[in-house]
């Protein structure tokens, strides 16, 4: 048995028996090397009451080169990719030491989440949501978490319908104002594209004239 698999087996077991974090690894398809990680979302913020899943890889070199992690679970974060999951963290690149490990490195992601930091992003439409409106922020990460974490008040898994999605809560952005554009002839889906990426949210709605919402509609 070589250095590496030693290595994480035993980490694999330690943190089997550490039942005080909530942390969990499983295997995935039986391959010590290729893991998911899972954590519960951290209370007070817009992630309690989710499950959120964490893809592993870990690279031959380990544990003296960093582990490939990705978020499984999609999550509205200023530091996690909305669309691949992908997850900018300091641990995972230059700054990762041999002394982490994989029950260390999940801790420092559901930190992460108590924790965002909006300058230096992975997703730079959700930064601009942070930073603009961190009540509307919120509201959208926390219904994130309702549809794809389990959150409190979705659907139980007894019931094998996925929860109602609302495209226009999920974009972060108010339903006026894309009734507002829509009414005017633009399909619904361009609208909420144009209004996420122009961050037509709380206070940057003054600054933001209809002429230009319109503008990038006809494009």
């Amino acid at each position: 048995m070589d250095a590496r698999l030693r290595r994480v087996n035993k980490e694999i077991s330690d943190c089997k028996g550490d039942k005080s974090s909530s942390i969990r690894i499983d295997l995935i398809d039986n391959s010590p090397f290729h893991l998911k990680g899972s954590f519960p979302g951290p209370k007070d913020t817009p992630y309690e009451g989710g499950t959120f899943e964490v893809d592993i890889v870990i690279p031959e070199s380990y544990p003296f080169q960093p582990v490939k992690m990705k978020f499984i679970t999609k999550v509205y974060h200023p530091n996690v990719s909305s669309a691949s999951g992908a997850i900018c963290l300091d641990i995972l690149k230059d700054a990762w030491s041999p002394v982490l490990t994989l029950k260390s490195t999940l801790l420092s992601l559901q930190s992460l989440l108590c924790s965002p930091e909006p300058n230096d992003p992975q997703d730079a439409e959700v930064a601009k949501h942070y930073t603009t409106s961190k009540r509307s922020f919120d509201e959208t990460a926390r219904y994130w978490t309702q549809v794809y974490a389990g959150g409190a008040g979705s659907r139980t898994k007894l019931d094998v319908k996925e929860p109602l999605k609302d495209e226009v809560a999920i974009a972060g952005l108010e339903k006026a104002h894309v009734d507002q554009f829509e009414g005017l002839g633009f399909e619904r889906s361009k609208v909420i594209d144009v209004l996420r990426r122009l961050n037509y949210r709380g206070a940057n709605v003054a600054k933001i004239s209809e002429d230009r919402v319109v503008e990038e509609l006809l494009k």
